[in-house]
């Protein structure tokens, strides 16, 4: 039971760090340093240092808030397509550790694969299609919400597992779901935009 526990809190944490690199990782190092919820063996225990931990609270406040300026937003967004995965990839062998049979590499591999996924449909996907249907108004609001789906995933995954990888597959069914909302707006927009070019055109 200790074992798929560590698992979904490894999914989790990964998912989450596709989001916002630094959430993830501060969340298991304070954790990891003040509670028993998060056991990290060597060398992951490294990750609950003060330096490391007052690194990656200036690192979170960086992204927190360079992902609310327009243009600085993108850049960050094509800096952290490695960073993110990167990411991932420790927070899910950290918390993956005390698993004794899991291979480091495959936890590693997992993690990245994991964070990277969500990397790349955030934005490639996510972000190209609201900007197009909000003229970027929207941006500010769904980054917020971004850093606070990422903290919630990754505190709770942290200490209710099962809870953690219930709401990440809820969050994604939802993302899913408003993907598809603001494509058929996008479509609506266009055709419409389309019938009043063609009224133009044949009067």
């Amino acid at each position: 039971m200790l074992a798929l526990f560590s698992i979904f809190s490894a999914f989790g944490l990964a998912a989450s760090a596709g989001l916002n690199a630094y959430i993830p990782l501060l969340a298991v190092a304070l954790l990891g340093k003040f509670t028993n919820w998060i056991v990290l063996n060597k060398p992951w225990d490294a990750l609950t240092s003060w330096w490391i931990i007052g690194l990656l609270i200036v690192l979170t406040l960086i992204e927190f808030f360079a992902d609310k300026i327009p243009v600085v937003n993108h850049i960050n967004d094509i800096i952290q397509t490695f960073i993110r995965p990167a990411a991932g990839a420790i927070a899910f062998a950290a918390s993956a550790s005390v698993i004794k049979n899991m291979d480091p590499i495959l936890a590693l591999a997992l993690g990245l694969l994991v964070a990277g996924g969500v990397h790349t449909v955030k934005s490639a996907v996510v972000r190209p299609i609201i900007t197009a249907t909000t003229a970027g108004a929207a941006n500010i609001p769904i980054s917020v919400g971004e850093d606070a789906i990422s903290t919630a995933v990754s505190v709770v995954s942290i200490i209710l597992p099962w809870l953690g990888m219930l709401l990440l597959i809820i969050t994604m069914i939802l993302a899913i779901l408003f993907i598809r909302k603001l494509v058929e707006k996008r479509k609506k927009k266009a055709l419409e935009r389309e019938a009043v070019i063609d009224k133009l055109t044949s009067t």
